[in-house]
């Protein structure tokens, strides 16, 4: 029996809330879950399924970051297996990238099936190249490229150059760096479960995917761990980890690792009804926020990332909510590292029915009626108030001055008239 950890979608340098904490969390998963599930675990080896960096060109830290985590590995014994994946993978033309350096140092096995007069060639690996590697453990791996939409066409290839290779009396697992349909919404490209059966039919007893950043299993011979971290607030929602793997010729035992550091993310919505003012709906959202941080027991020094969404309808103008402002308060309330404010409303609308005769000053009056009783400030005395407008209307017209008009509207204005 052989023992692994199967990662993928590391994406260290991730960089998309511009926070350099934030990027750091990716770092200290990779390095948590290797201490926690490959070095404690006593793993015979480590298999990295694509996108261990989040861009192509990176930042030296961020190879500093990826070498102390794999030497670190080196230093216990346990090799490092590692494919390309669409974020880390070589543009057309390159001869060389991040990955290929790490290789190069001898940090990990970068599996590459090269191209050949019969198409795809797996080589065994030499010490610095190959597509395949047999491991003292007895079990062999493969490695892929990054195929993007001809992956369909590319298995093929692969299933039969996977023939052409020496038998083999262990177990075999490959390295697939692309996602199946009916995983996540959205996701153009996905691969049907057939179009990878010719792996299956070749002698894969464990196919080892990344590029979905949800967990998946299927069929007790797809495995997907999703990413260590997720990459956007929805992927909070996705259940994502590391597979710690046992593998031999009586089966698969698969257990994804959830207990590494991760950053808490807390996702949450407040619906709104019309009723509220602008007062009630500042404190509402305060509330939410207040409510969370008791029921998650969050601490002041977790720094979670949340997002607030406020939906449906407000009874002021929704412009009167000064956002940034409110955004703040609610952050600096939550102790969050990253706070997302989404602020999703309608104002409320009103539309009393007209007769169909109506004159001018009746329309006007009903008009005037239903924008203030929209208003949650004005909605009490709203008739009051556009017969006081109209009146403001016609004061005008008949050129009265400034400080008559000005006294109208205080006077108007004053709740006790």
């Amino acid at each position: 029996m052989a023992r692994f950890l199967h990662i993928a979608d590391v994406h260290l340098g991730f960089d998309h809330y511009d926070s350099r904490t934030r990027t750091k969390d990716f770092y200290l998963a990779l390095k948590d879950v290797l201490e926690k599930h490959a070095i404690a675990a006593k793993v015979d080896f480590v298999v990295v399924a694509g996108d261990l960096f989040e861009h192509r060109m990176i930042q030296p830290a961020i190879l500093g970051q990826a070498k102390d985590c794999f030497e670190m590995v080196k230093d216990a014994g346990i090799p490092v297996i590692a494919i390309e994946g669409n974020h880390d993978n070589r543009p057309y033309g390159t001869r060389t990238n991040w990955l290929r350096y790490l290789a190069d140092d001898g940090l990990m096995t970068l599996l590459e099936p090269s191209v050949g007069d019969e198409g795809v060639v797996f080589d065994p690996w030499d010490g610095m190249h190959g597509g395949y590697i047999d491991l003292d453990c007895g079990v062999r791996v493969y490695g892929s490229a990054w195929y993007g939409s001809s992956a369909p066409r590319a298995i093929e290839s692969l299933a039969a150059a996977i023939e052409r290779v020496p038998a083999h009396e262990g177990q075999t697992v490959m390295l697939f760096h692309h996602g199946l349909e009916g995983q996540i919404a959205r996701y153009q490209g996905a691969l049907r479960y057939d179009d990878l059966l010719p792996l299956k039919e070749v002698g894969v007893d464990y196919l080892g995917l990344g590029h979905i950043h949800k967990n998946y299993e299927v069929e007790g011979w797809i495995f997907n761990p999703g990413s260590l971290e997720a990459n956007n607030i929805q992927e909070a929602d996705f259940e994502r980890g590391a597979y710690l793997v046992e593998i031999s010729a009586e089966g698969i035992k698969a257990e994804l690792k959830r207990d590494y550091y991760q950053r808490s993310i807390v996702r949450l919505r407040h619906n709104t009804n019309g009723q509220e003012s602008l007062e009630d709906l500042e404190q509402a959202a305060l509330g939410v926020i207040q409510k969370a941080i008791k029921k998650q027991k969050l601490k002041p020094e977790d720094e979670p990332i949340v997002e607030l969404r406020i939906e449906g309808k407000v009874g002021f103008d929704r412009l009167d909510l000064d956002t940034r402002k409110l955004q703040q308060e609610l952050k600096e309330a939550s102790g969050a590292l990253i706070f997302l404010f989404r602020y999703n409303v309608e104002a409320t609308e009103y539309q009393a029915p007209l007769i169909e005769d109506a004159n001018r000053s009746q329309i006007e009056s009903e008009v005037f009626t239903d924008l203030l009783t929209a208003h949650n400030s004005y909605k009490k005395r709203a008739a009051q108030l556009a017969q006081g407008l109209i009146e403001l209307k016609d004061m005008n017209l008949k050129g009265e001055t400034e400080e008559d008009l000005y006294d109208h509207v205080v006077g108007l204005l004053d709740e006790k008239n």
